[in-house]
Formats: C-alpha cells, sequence, structure tokens
C-alpha cells in the first residue's frame, strides 16, 4: 500500500514505537609509545557504564596506543605499511583485531557512517512498504552530497530506498527513510544509542548520511564494530553485496544504479576482491576516501576499515583494504589477537529484560546468502498503548497492508 500524506506522520511514530519495544525486548609485540587514553564509558540509563571484554577484562589498551599494533608469531608475514591516516583488520566471527593502526583515532567517516545507519533503520521498516515521497523529506540534503535521484511525488518501496543508500550512497534516500523512522535528529540519536550499545564510543553523529558535519568522527575501530555487525544481518548482507539494481523513475520507468563500491565490482581500474561481501565505501573533502569490507574465503570472514589513505589517489583506499585483506588471510593461526571488537561491549542492567539473546555469525548468513529470499513485510498496528510514566495514551490505528516482495 500507499503511505500518503496523512498517514505520514502516523508512519513515523508507528517505527518509533516498534524500535522502543525492539530495545525492550530480551533480548604482544607493538609499536607507538603514547600512553593509553581513557575509553569513553556508555552513560545511558538502560546499560551499565562498565566496558568488558568478552573475558570480563579491561578493554585492550594495545588498540589505544598510537602507530601500528600487531602480535606476530615465528613465520608471520609482515603486517603492510599503508598510507592510510587509521585501519583496522579483524576477524568477523571471533571479533579479534589481527593487526590495527590508530584504531581509535577520530576521524571523520564520511559515507561509511551509513553502515549504523542501517544497523539503526532497517529493522523497523519493512522492505516492502510502499512510500510517496514528499517535499519536505528532501529538504536539508547538504550541497555536493551523492543522490540517487528520488524525486517527490513519486512512491517507492523501501527496498528502492535501501539500493538507494548502499548503491549509490544517496544521502536523498537517507533523509526519507529518516523522516519515516522518526526525523533526522531523533535517528541521530538512536544512531548514537546503537554505536553506544555496540560499544563503539569514538563515534559521534551529527548528520546520519555522514555528510561533513562539526563533530561528526568515528574510528576505524568503530566502523569495523557496524560492518561485523550488518554481517550478521541477512537483510543488510542483501544490500550491501548488491552490485546493480534497477532503482524507479518518472512515468512508471526505472533507470540501473551501480555499487560504487570498486572492490566489489571490480570497476574503474580496481579489480574485484575475491570472496569480497561489500559493505560501504565513501568520500568527502574533509573525510577522504573511506571503506569498511569484508571478504570470505576458508570458512573466515574478515572485515577490514581503511581510512583516509595520505596518496595513491581515489583507488587507494580499494588497493590498501585489498592488501589488509590479503596479509588478513595470509596471517591466520600466525598472529595473536592484539584486541577484540567485543572490548567495549557494554553490560546490560541485571533484571529479567537483560535475557541473553543469540544473533548468527557473519560465516552462517553468508553461507546461507542466496538460499534466503527476501521476505515481504505484513506490519498492522491497532489498539492503545501507555507510554510514560505519565500515562500519556497513544492510539494508533494504523494498518500496513500485504507488502510487495523486493
Amino acid at each position: 500500500m500507499t503511505i500518503g500524506f496523512a498517514s505520514r506522520a502516523a508512519a513515523s511514530t508507528c517505527a518509533l514505537c516498534t524500535a522502543g519495544l525492539l530495545a525492550l525486548a530480551p533480548a604482544a609485540a607493538t609499536a607507538g609509545t603514547s600512553a593509553d587514553p581513557a575509553p569513553s564509558p556508555d552513560s545511558g540509563a538502560r546499560v551499565a557504564a562498565e566496558p568488558r571484554t568478552a573475558a570480563g577484562s579491561a578493554p585492550d589498551a594495545l588498540l589505544y596506543r598510537s602507530g601500528t599494533q600487531v602480535r606476530p608469531r615465528a613465520g608471520a608475514p609482515e603486517v603492510p605499511e599503508l598510507s592510510a591516516r587509521s585501519w583496522l583488520v579483524a576477524d568477523a566471527d571471533s571479533g579479534e583485531v589481527l593487526a590495527a593502526h590508530d584504531a581509535h583515532r577520530r576521524l571523520p567517516p564520511a559515507s561509511t557512517l551509513k553502515t549504523l545507519f542501517a544497523l539503526t533503520v532497517l529493522p523497523v521498516l519493512p522492505a516492502g512498504i510502499r512510500h510517496t515521497v514528499s517535499e519536505e523529506e528532501l529538504t536539508g540534503i547538504g550541497p555536493g552530497s551523492s543522490r540517487v535521484g528520488v524525486a517527490e511525488d513519486l512512491t517507492y518501496r523501501i527496498s528502492d530506498l535501501w539500493n538507494g543508500v548502499f548503491l549509490s550512497s544517496g544521502n536523498d534516500a537517507v533523509h526519507v527513510l529518516a523522516a519515516l523512522s522518526g526525523g533526522w535528529e531523533a535517528t541521530a540519536q538512536r544512531m548514537q544509542d546503537k554505536a553506544h550499545a555496540l560499544g563503539a564510543h569514538d563515534t559521534q553523529v551529527e548528520s546520519p548520511d555522514g555528510y561533513d558535519a562539526p563533530g561528526q568522527v568515528s574510528s576505524a575501530f568503530d566502523l569495523a564494530v557496524f560492518g561485523r555487525a550488518g554481517l550478521r544481518s541477512p537483510d543488510f548482507v542483501r544490500y550491501c553485496s548488491r552490485e546493480e539494481a534497477m532503482f524507479p523513475g518518472r512515468d512508471g520507468g526505472s533507470y540501473g544504479i551501480r555499487n560504487t563500491n570498486r572492490l566489489l565490482t571490480g570497476s574503474d581500474g580496481v579489480e574485484r576482491y575475491p570472496g569480497i561481501v561489500g559493505i560501504k565505501n565513501g568520500y568527502t573533502s574533509n573525510a577522504g576516501h573511506t571503506l569498511v569490507a569484508a571478504a570470505h574465503r576458508d570458512g573466515r570472514t574478515l572485515v577490514v576499515t581503511v581510512l583516509n589513505p595520505r596518496w595513491g589517489g581515489g583507488s587507494a583506499v580499494y588497493e590498501e583494504a585489498r592488501t589488509l585483506l590479503d596479509w588478513g588471510f595470509d596471517a591466520s593461526g600466525r598472529v595473536d589477537a592484539v584486541g577484540s571488537l567485543d572490548a567495549l561491549l557494554v553490560k546490560p542492567l541485571p533484571g529479567p529484560q537483560a535475557r541473553p539473546t543469540t544473533a548468527p555469525t557473519p560465516a552462517a548468513v553468508l553461507a546461507a546468502r542466496g538460499r534466503e529470499p527476501e521476505r515481504p513485510g505484513t506490519w498492522t498496528v491497532t489498539g492503545a498503548a501507555l507510554l510514560g510514566a505519565m500515562g500519556v495514551a497513544l492510539f494508533l490505528r494504523l494498518r500496513w497492508g500485504r507488502a510487495v516482495p523486493d
């Protein structure tokens, strides 16, 4: 069905309610000599501020040191020298960081921040829902932004908009999806909360699309955390690994869009990486070229982040990611971890809502890729909900019809 203008506010409210219910559901040899800065723990009321590693110890100190960190065993390949200001390579299943350079250095992320946007918004907007875009939803897009071509008064499926986000890095698609999930500022706050819940404390969200904004930063560590979390979601993997798609145009037509991640598509002089899964690339004049990439080989999945190579042009970010992936697969079993992507994961508060939940590993999701169809969304919300200590009654009468599958 189509979301008309009159139902747009209700759609946003419904998405926020869904998000709230989901949140309440049970759910070594080193280089560098600088002192370890203290991590910034999550101060949210719903989680304990005490960070932990998987083994319950303090956060990994090596990753807070400047320079390149690696713990090779005998016969390990030499860690590569790269031009990127910050980089990291990790095992996506175990979370072990195999090597890193200035892992927690805070830098502008550009469109790699869209990984966090997707982690936050994908679960609350069913893929097959149709929505007619309004003029106001396309206001405020930064000058020079990448766009997929979203137009007002045209109707799109949510899955079309996600193709626009992942393939074309469309800030216009992000603006529409953010409007449907509660608005620009509310989405930024939810992204911030999501980052902290994942143990990513270097990230400050000011613009959900990754557009340069004062104070907006992330790190190689945090972006690897987001990429790894995305690999546990079949929907996320489906979009981030898609090379081409058709995007709706005017007069009932459509046009082809192609993923701008050259390591995935093998274009513009960059060779496609064997076993590449995808994830997300980005660029702004302030951030330079940025990339979160993953590849699967021989039962192992690696995730790498590369931020702002200082030489080599626009292809350097892909070639340096290739070098890290090659090194990581070659170093399998021949290096000790210098840290863990779970190091700053926060403990939920004790109580009945803190039941442990299990999520599929990236390897399990990738093994099932291609066998699981994209499920259409059927969303019905009726009745009344009592929200907040003030006893404010929120009554929703919104019925979503059977959605069209992607």
